[in-house]
């Protein structure tokens, strides 16, 4: 896209690596914090990472979360269990793949002719 001002890379090898010893967390109650989701998947396997996802503004969980085992074998533990629950929930846990590297699309406008459809008009309010 040479000259048009639009440019794309790749991510990262780190933004597609997979870890088999990662789990999502679906389904996790609001009261759901890092520590009790520890403590409820402690008993299938040493855990080395373990986090609630929060949104960035409310602070609030988002209802989901990860847990990475050391030992992929752990996973398999918990997929061979049927039900869970953890804070008075039925939790969801699957095995977590990375998302697909998105290319990141870097614009660079000095060399992006504009148009007159491009403009914007601004008008004040009185």
């Amino acid at each position: 896209m040479e000259g048009d001002g639009i440019q794309a890379t790749s991510g990262s090898l780190n933004d597609s690596q997979h870890d088999p010893g990662k789990m999502f967390i679906g389904g996790l109650s609001w009261q759901t914090s890092p520590d009790s989701l520890r403590d409820y998947f402690s008993k299938f396997g040493e855990i080395r990472e373990c986090m609630v996802m929060r949104d960035p503004t409310t602070k609030r969980s988002r209802g989901f979360g990860f847990v990475t085992f050391t030992d992929a074998a752990s996973v398999d533990k918990v997929l061979a269990q049927q039900h869970h629950e953890l804070d008075s929930k039925t939790i969801d846990p699957k095995v977590a793949f990375p998302r697909r590297a998105q290319p990141k699309v870097r614009i660079n406008w000095s060399l992006t002719p504009l148009k007159e459809n491009d403009y914007v008009s601004c008008h004040r309010l009185t």
